[in-house]
């Protein structure tokens, strides 16, 4: 972790040097999008003013889609749920018992499916930073934030931010994210990095303007291929031996790691052709912009192992076990976007040529006729985005299409409704439709081991979605009903498979809070339905989480702000995906069902601008069947306490 500290140490003295910058307005040039929406703080929090000349409101964070919302200091439940090395809500996730490794599925999201097949070994990809998850930020003074939560065994996630404004019109910010975490058996240690930074300028008068943002990531994991059966079955059991000293179990595998690295490069920018101005309220109405958006993205997984191991295939080449696969991709687009109120918003039209290389130096095994190491290609995609509101309604579409027959062909396709009613309720439709072909590893793959070695031609995979959504002060509701036509899978073997039927798959989520003076009661309720083809899609038909804690002020002055609770959460019994670390994928399984339920208890705290977290996980481990797994022969953390803080600086 020193690199997590000498960042730390450099966002300390930056913020240090910056801490003159005072004086900002809101508002960024136009970067804010048709639907700006704004945190909900509590207790009137939203109008304290933090130096006399700033105030909340001014601290705002605008997302890839130009959303806003604003840095949000409070403790809430929402935010407990999100205190994990994802800084997401894992509901639908099952995590590996160390924290920085990979997660079983509960339930999957299909809505972002990409436009162009991606390099695949999805295993390790949890924690990958794409270009929707780098936020941009515009804020009146230097800004920073701190996250630590510490390690299993040994080890800790250190996350830093430090954004600032050089004035009204530019902004950087500098975020890191590391990860060492030593882990509770053999071969389990996580170590991972983040880097990014973002930055965004418009011209005095608004006629030019530019977003853009680097990242480079790093994963790397020890892989122990699971419990060997006698070890499964001492922890299954509760052997004593074997139950304050998990590294004494035996694992599959004792000299086998695999890293995935990432480096992106990514801008957009704008030039204003023509505006008018509304005689009312002086603001633009229309205006036609040209602008050109730029990708670079380049991933690298490697595989390695010391000696081969019978339990990935007997039979095997000669060679160097370090399997490393390469994937490249550049994208230029080119768009104009029109904005009126005689169009209803913004529209966009849009052209884009790209080009890709996903593959391996050499043919790697001689013993089994593969003919190819690269995968190499270009296309040229047409489509469009339509971003428009009436009132209180919005309309949001997107749609792509790649004409022709090689591997980046196809069309992707969503469209969304709602209507927003204030604060009371929200309802929204939505509709997706995509076809493209399976990740590149389903296509072509390279092993010493004989069995890993495959050069598919797949069909293209076609899903339909159609959903809905309410989100109110009653509680909130969304169903979404998934149709997939040669849905791609790995099977029981480890190889790739596309099913020949339809897969049909419902899943409904429902959630609502209940409060009584101090107490509130926290439900979420998620029910699951495979139709058609649960053959090759398995999750369990129930998962829930129920929360039940207590929130007060203490002391004079209501300097520390409480919660203290436990989190119940249960997933019905499924023949739940094995891990493969070899293709960093899951696979299917017959042979186990997993399910159990977990309690966890917390007590959260506020200081002004810092929230701090105790958190006491799988505190049912004391008594209730040790059947608790993440995947075959991968059991799910024991009891742990876990300390960690988020703390915002205003300077």
């Amino acid at each position: 972790m020193k690199k997590s500290f000498l960042v730390l140490f450099c966002v300390i003295s930056v913020q240090l040097v910056f801490s003159q910058v005072r004086e900002l307005d809101g508002g960024f040039g136009g970067l804010g999008g048709v639907n700006q929406n704004r945190d909900s703080l509590p207790g009137g929090e939203i109008d304290v003013e933090l130096s006399g000349r700033t105030k909340y409101t001014d601290y705002k964070i605008i997302s890839h889609k130009r959303d806003t919302t604003i840095i949000d200091t409070t403790l809430t439940i929402q935010k407990n749920y999100k205190f994990n090395f994802l800084r997401k809500d894992n509901f639908e996730l099952l995590a590996f018992h160390n924290q920085g490794q990979t997660f079983n599925n509960l339930g999957y999201d299909f809505n972002t499916t990409s436009q162009f097949p991606d390099i695949g070994f999805r295993a390790k990809q949890f924690n990958y930073i794409n270009i929707e998850d780098v936020k941009y930020y515009h804020v009146p003074t230097p800004t920073t934030e701190i996250l630590y939560r510490g390690g299993l065994e040994q080890g800790q996630v250190l996350e830093t931010l430090f954004t600032a404004n050089f004035s009204k019109r530019l902004n950087v910010a500098l975020m890191y994210k590391g990860i060492r975490s030593l882990g509770a058996y053999r071969r389990s240690l996580a170590s991972t990095g983040n880097f990014r930074v973002s930055f965004h300028y418009v011209t005095p008068k608004g006629q030019y303007a530019i977003r853009g943002h680097a990242v480079n990531q790093d994963f790397t994991n020890q892989e122990n291929g699971g419990l060997t059966a006698e070890s499964l079955l001492n922890f299954l059991t509760d052997n004593p031996n074997f139950s304050g000293s998990r590294g004494r179990l035996d694992v599959e595998l004792n000299d086998t790691e695999s890293v995935l690295e990432g480096k992106r490069l990514f801008f957009e920018h704008t030039f204003k052709l023509l505006s008018s101005k509304d005689s009312l309220n002086n603001r633009d109405f229309s205006n036609l912009k040209v602008g050109h958006q730029f990708t670079r993205d380049s991933k690298y997984f490697e595989f390695k192992q010391v000696t081969p191991s019978d339990i990935f295939d007997t039979d095997r080449a000669v060679g160097v076990l370090n399997n490393q696969t390469d994937y490249l991709l550049y994208n230029n687009e080119l768009f104009l976007d029109f904005n009126s109120k005689y169009v209803l918003g913004r529209f966009r039209v849009k052209t884009s040529y790209t080009n890709y290389d996903y593959g391996y130096k050499y043919l790697q095994n001689n013993l089994v006729g593969i003919a190819n190491n690269k995968l190499k290609g270009s296309a040229i995609s047409f489509g469009a985005d339509w971003n428009g509101k009436i009132n209180n309604f919005y309309v949001n579409a997107t749609g792509s299409l790649t004409p022709g027959s090689g591997r980046l062909a196809g069309n992707n396709l969503y469209a969304e409704a709602y209507y927003k009613k204030d604060s009371l309720f929200t309802v929204k439709a939505k509709l997706r439709i995509n076809n493209k072909l399976p990740n590149f590893n389903f296509l072509l793959h390279q092993s010493i081991y004989n069995k890993f070695n495959w050069e598919n031609n797949f069909a293209s995979t076609g899903t339909r979605i159609l959903g809905g959504e309410i989100k109110s002060k009653w509680g909130n509701a969304s169903v979404d009903l998934t149709n997939i036509d040669n849905y791609t899978y790995f099977d029981e073997q480890g190889l790739p498979k596309q099913h020949s039927g339809t897969v049909n798959y419902l899943k409904l989520k429902v959630s609502k809070e209940f409060s009584l003076g101090k107490f509130s009661l926290d439900n979420t309720l998620m029910y699951q339905k495979v139709a058609s083809g649960s053959e090759v899609l398995r999750v369990p038909e129930l998962v829930s989480r129920n929360t039940l804690y207590f929130s007060d002020n203490w002391f004079r002055g209501n300097p520390l702000f409480v919660q203290i609770g436990a989190t119940f959460k249960y997933f019905s019994k499924y023949k739940a995906n094995a891990y493969n670390p070899l293709l960093g994928e899951f696979t299917l399984q017959n042979t186990t069902d997993i399910g159990y339920p977990t309690i966890d208890l917390f007590f959260n705290g506020r200081v002004r601008r810092t929230r701090i977290y105790f958190k006491a996980e799988n505190i049912s481990s004391f008594f209730l069947e040790k059947n608790y797994l993440s995947a075959p022969s991968h059991p799910y953390r024991d009891f742990t306490i876990r300390f960690g803080v988020v703390w915002n600086w205003f300077i």
